[in-house]
């Protein structure tokens, strides 16, 4: 193991003898005694194993004991990683330099003791689908590659009709069809492409997670449910921004427990959702830049979550948290499972 000062700490002064690792008081620990041992941190930075930190802090003229004891109270504050010499040597210096921060901060955010690898070889083996070609849908894309996700694949709906387009008179409702999707943007956050060089073809990958931005398909959801494959809602339109719910098949209110829902709430729902399927977004849409990166944030967000720590660490199972200009205050709302709706049996 080889025992580094936290990364997203920045070591100062109180006074003379008493050194505070961080900032804020939420982050922060504070040593005292620590006048003859300052340079101790400098050695502190996952290069070293233990035997090799004491030895060098001998070197400095900094007392062995003194110095293995600074370094348990700096792990039993939180302030220190002891990093796997495996996986600090597995990772490719480019990819552990782009990836710095991800790990930095989930290593303090989950009080994490290994540098964040844990929540790395996590992403890493993650395959998540973005549907959607909305620039909420190309956002989340970029900022799951940006956070390590192992694989992300993006794939927008063809739109059977021009959205600005006066539809006809609606049929009695019924079951609502669903366009063809073509692949859009494909990101890899592996090794290889962090090094600049072609993906090599593999397999296709199950997909961890699917995210449905901007969508009104609800075919698709269908057959992710039959399939055993969690899914993310997300929308952003009208100047609202919606992410959720997380559908969890078999254990958490699905698409179809909302569309019961509304309908009952709203008659004409159905009639309604029927006339959505396999039309475009609006053009322009009427969602603003800082609008759909908000949106993109807490979709990602809740996406890392459910990877990083499983279901108990998202919001929205059944529930979904919502932004409304202008007031720019998200709120959640729960959707239970339908009674009606069997999605659980």
């Amino acid at each position: 193991m080889r025992p580094a000062l936290k990364p997203g700490l920045l070591p100062v002064w109180r006074n003379r003898d008493t050194m505070q690792i961080g900032i804020d008081p939420r982050r922060a620990i504070a040593l005292t005694g620590m006048r003859g041992a300052a340079g101790l941190l400098r050695l502190l930075d996952g290069s070293r194993d233990r035997g090799q930190v004491l030895a060098a802090a001998r070197d400095l003229g900094i007392d062995p004991a003194a110095a293995d004891q600074v370094m348990s109270l700096l792990a039993a504050g939180g302030a220190l990683d002891d990093i796997p010499a495996s996986t600090h040597d597995a990772l490719p210096a480019a990819l552990r330099a782009r990836l710095a921060p991800e790990l930095a901060t989930a290593a303090l955010a989950h009080g994490d003791a290994d540098g964040g690898a844990r929540t790395l070889a996590r992403r890493q083996a993650a395959c998540v689908r973005v549907h959607g070609a909305s620039r909420a849908a190309l956002w989340i894309a970029a900022l799951l590659t940006s956070a390590g996700i192992g694989l992300v694949v993006s794939t927008g709906p063809t739109p059977a009709r021009q959205a600005q387009d006066i539809p006809d008179p609606p049929e009695p409702p019924g079951l609502p069809g669903g366009a063809t999707a073509r692949p859009t943007l494909t990101r890899q956050a592996t090794a290889r492409s962090a090094r600049g060089s072609a993906a090599p073809r593999t397999r296709p990958r199950r997909s961890s997670l699917v995210i449905l931005a901007d969508s009104h398909r609800r075919d698709l959801p269908a057959a992710l449910a039959r399939d055993q494959v969690p899914h993310l809602a997300v929308s952003t339109s009208e100047a609202i921004g919606v992410v959720g719910p997380l559908v969890l098949p078999g254990r958490s209110a699905c698409l179809r427990c909302l569309d019961l829902t509304r309908a009952e709430r709203d008659p004409a729902w159905p009639l309604i959702l029927a006339q959505l399927a396999g039309r475009a977004a609006p053009d322009p849409a009427a969602c603003d830049a800082v609008l759909a990166a908000m949106a993109a944030a807490q979709a990602t967000a809740q996406a890392l979550a459910f990877i990083d720590r499983g279901p108990a660490a998202v919001a929205v199972i059944c529930g979904t948290l919502e932004l409304v200009r202008p007031d720019w205050q998200w709120r959640r709302r729960t959707w239970p499972p339908h009674p009606r709706c069997g999605c659980r049996t």
